[in-house]
């Protein structure tokens, strides 16, 4: 089975949650939460970049800068966080088909329809999940027996 390239909403999930378990208030460098997830800190400033701008996350510059959640876990839905990195990125991989090929032009139809559905459904199942839920391993078993 072919796997995702994109990234962006597993790494921003998995960087939440380590955010909503700091106990301290202490802030996590970029380089911290790439170790972490296993990717690049660039990778990681990316991702955050659209959730700062959404007020999920602040950041602080400078030699003991870092990052921190601006909201409480229980308060970030997963479904959000999806929008946000998401948007209106198709969920299928859909193509470009030849213009002049009417086969081409109602299977487009078809897919682009059957991805709004697809988004739809799935942004609904992401909203009954929040990083809370993540960080407290709540999330159901019918969910995470399927991994």
């Amino acid at each position: 089975m072919a796997r995702s390239t994109n990234t962006r909403f597993a790494v921003a999930v998995h960087v939440l949650t380590l955010l909503a378990g700091v106990d301290d208030d202490r802030v996590i460098s970029s380089e911290e939460l790439a170790d972490s997830a296993g990717v690049n800190p660039v990778h990681v400033r990316r991702v955050l970049g659209p959730l700062r701008e959404a007020g999920l996350v602040t950041s602080r510059a400078g030699a003991r800068g870092g990052w921190e959640l601006a909201l409480r876990p229980e308060g970030i839905s997963l479904g959000t966080v999806w929008r946000l990195l998401q948007g209106d990125d198709p969920v299928l991989g859909l193509h470009g088909p030849n213009p002049s090929c009417a086969t081409g032009k109602g299977v487009q139809q078809a897919l682009t329809a059957l991805d709004v559905a697809i988004a739809d459904a799935l942004v609904a199942q992401l909203e009954r999940f929040s990083v809370r839920d993540v960080l407290d391993g709540d999330i159901p078993a019918q969910f995470t027996s399927a991994v």
